[in-house]
Order: C-alpha cells, then sequence, then structure tokens
C-alpha cells in the first residue's frame, strides 16, 4: 500500500474538488483521452517546445522500429509491469492491414488479453496505414499481492495517408489483478489532462527548462494550469543541481492512494514523480547514492512527502518507502 496521504479538509471547497475529481474518473473510465501532440522531435526538443500542435507533423522517411521495454535491475515484480507494457505495444503498434478495432482485437487476444479492453484504448486506434507505440517508462502507481497499477508512459508515432508521420504521446493508468499464468489486465485509465490555459511565471520555466524532461500528458497537466506553484518551484530548484525525467505529474495517475479510499495530492496538481535522475534510472540499486541526494535536497524546497526506494529520516519533510515507491521519487506538497 503507498504511504501517500492527505490532510483532512472538511471545507466547501475541499468537497467541491473531490467531486470534480471523481467526475474526471468516471471520464477516464469510459475511455476519454486526451493526446498532447506535437510534431516529432527530439526527447531535448520535446522538452523546450511548450505549443500545442495538434494537427501538423514533420515529413519522415521511415517510422521509428518498435523498441518492446524491458524491466531493469531492482524491479519489485518485473512480470507485472511487462503485462501492462506489451498490451499497450501491441494494441499501438500495426503494419499494413492492421488498421482497425478488429485487428487490434486480434493481435492482444494472441497475446492472452481481453480483446474486449480495446475499446478502453480506442484513440491509439488512429485511421493510420501504420504506427509504433514505444514506452518510455513504466511505474507502479500501487503494488499489492493480488493487485496493481502500473503507469505506462508511450509515444506513439502514425504514418498517415499522405506520408507524414505524427508523434505525440500519453500516460496510461492500467489497472491488474493476480491471476495464473499470468497477471491479469482489467482496466485503462488514460491521462486527461484538461484544456491549455494562461499559465504562471513558474509553469513556464519549467516547460522552457531542458534539465526538466516532461513526457507528453505531463507538459499538458502543466500548460492546463493546473499544478500548484510549490510542485513547479521545487523542479526548478532541483533542475539547477540535476537533469531531472519526470514520469507523472497530474493526470493519468489513480485519483486515490492505490489501496485506499484516500484521494491522491496527484490529481489535486500537489505532486509530482520522477523516474530518472542525471539519465540514472530510480529502480536500479546501483544508483542509490543519487537518489538519497536527491530526496534529501528536494526535501529542503518546500514537499511535506518525500517517497522513494529508501527510507530517510530529518526534520524538513516526512519521509517514506514502500513496494510503490522502489522505481521513483514522489514528491507531495500540502499547497
Amino acid at each position: 500500500m503507498s504511504a501517500e496521504s492527505m490532510p483532512d479538509d472538511p471545507t466547501t471547497a475541499a468537497r467541491v474538488a473531490r467531486r470534480t475529481l471523481l467526475a474526471g474518473a468516471a471520464a477516464a473510465v469510459a475511455g476519454a483521452w486526451i493526446w498532447h501532440e506535437l510534431p516529432s522531435a527530439s526527447a531535448t526538443q520535446r522538452a523546450t517546445t511548450h505549443s500545442r500542435a495538434t494537427t501538423t507533423a514533420r515529413p519522415l522517411a521511415t517510422l521509428p522500429t518498435p523498441k518492446p521495454w524491458l524491466p531493469g535491475a531492482g524491479e519489485v515484480d518485473p512480470s507485472v509491469k511487462l503485462r501492462a507494457v506489451q498490451f499497450l505495444e501491441a494494441l499501438g503498434t500495426w503494419s499494413s492491414g492492421g488498421v482497425g478495432v478488429s485487428a487490434a482485437q486480434h493481435r492482444v487476444a494472441g497475446l492472452g488479453y481481453d480483446p474486449n479492453l480495446v475499446s478502453q484504448a480506442r484513440s491509439l486506434l488512429a485511421s493510420a496505414p501504420a504506427a509504433v507505440t514505444r514506452v518510455t517508462d513504466a511505474q507502479y502507481g500501487g503494488i499489492l499481492s493480488s493487485s496493481s497499477s502500473v503507469l505506462v508512459v508511450l509515444e506513439q508515432w502514425l504514418r498517415r495517408a499522405d506520408g507524414s508521420v505524427l508523434h505525440r504521446g500519453t500516460t496510461v493508468d492500467v489497472r491488474l489483478v493476480g491471476a495464473r499464468p499470468k497477471w491479469r489486465v482489467t482496466e485503462l485509465h488514460p491521462a486527461n489532462p484538461g484544456p491549455r490555459a494562461t499559465v504562471s511565471a513558474q509553469a513556464r520555466a519549467v516547460l522552457n527548462n531542458h534539465r526538466i524532461i516532461l513526457p507528453f500528458a505531463a507538459r499538458a497537466d502543466i500548460e492546463s494550469g493546473h499544478v500548484h506553484n510549490s510542485v513547479l518551484s521545487c523542479l526548478t530548484t532541483l533542475a539547477h543541481d540535476y537533469v531531472l525525467n519526470v514520469s507523472v505529474v497530474r493526470s493519468g495517475h489513480p485519483i486515490y492512494v492505490f489501496g485506499t479510499s484516500r484521494l491522491s495530492d496527484h490529481p489535486r496538481g500537489r505532486a509530482v514523480d520522477i523516474w530518472s535522475v542525471d539519465g540514472h534510472p530510480i529502480v536500479h540499486p546501483q544508483n542509490r547514492a543519487l537518489t538519497i541526494a536527491v530526496m534529501r535536497r528536494a526535501a529542503l524546497s518546500g514537499p511535506y512527502q518525500v517517497g522513494g526506494p529508501v527510507l530517510l529520516s530529518g526534520p524538513r519533510a516526512s519521509f517514506f518507502s514502500d513496494q510503490t515507491h522502489q522505481d521513483h521519487i514522489h514528491l507531495g506538497f500540502s499547497t
């Protein structure tokens, strides 16, 4: 069970926020995918570009080759992540003749998944002759003995009928239950960042910082204006010393702390997860010294909660560690 917590708040504003989050959860269950789409670009270019481009694409000679995501050292249960990832890779990758719902159902059924799940991720099935989906990161949103949430950060390249290639991405909260011989995928909850809005100076600083690498959904979260400045200021401070690979900010994360009835700080825009620092994945045991340094540095920048693969102590923040946070650093803020 995750140790993320939130203070009790009986105010009217808190109740309104709760109803808003529940409505968002219902939309995600229904399969409402909101994509943040950009022309094809390098990771650095994506990190420094902050405009939405939903209709343009950069012509490319070929699609990228499929590159299956593989778990690294230190994973709590690699089989759970692989089960979540391989469903989305199969769903969102096809060649000539593979477009459409029926073909997608055939692909996932051949790997032992329920073909009915395809309806929860139909936006991956754009009308394009060919597509490639690659997973950037797979992170636990929660892991218990018989159930799990895996947050899959992915990119997709679509070759369209005119020969151009559209590059886009999202984050999907994949829910699984324990089963034999393999864990079973039961639900897909795509990210829903919301529309772009006028944002604060702190948000613009993060969006333009090449040392803060944001995946598509996380960037759209910040562009929506719903991420608290305390989160953004902490990221900017940490980026003075480290290159940060962010996994999840607001959307694409469970509404509730997994396995509990407590609202998570993420959907309220009060948390951020970091999966890699200076190119070194948090999950890898050899990177513990760096991870500890970042956790301690982050604790000086305002979070009330700092979680990660190592249980630390100190007066500045409430440190915690559990199975869920072996693969990322979680920073939670009270305001």
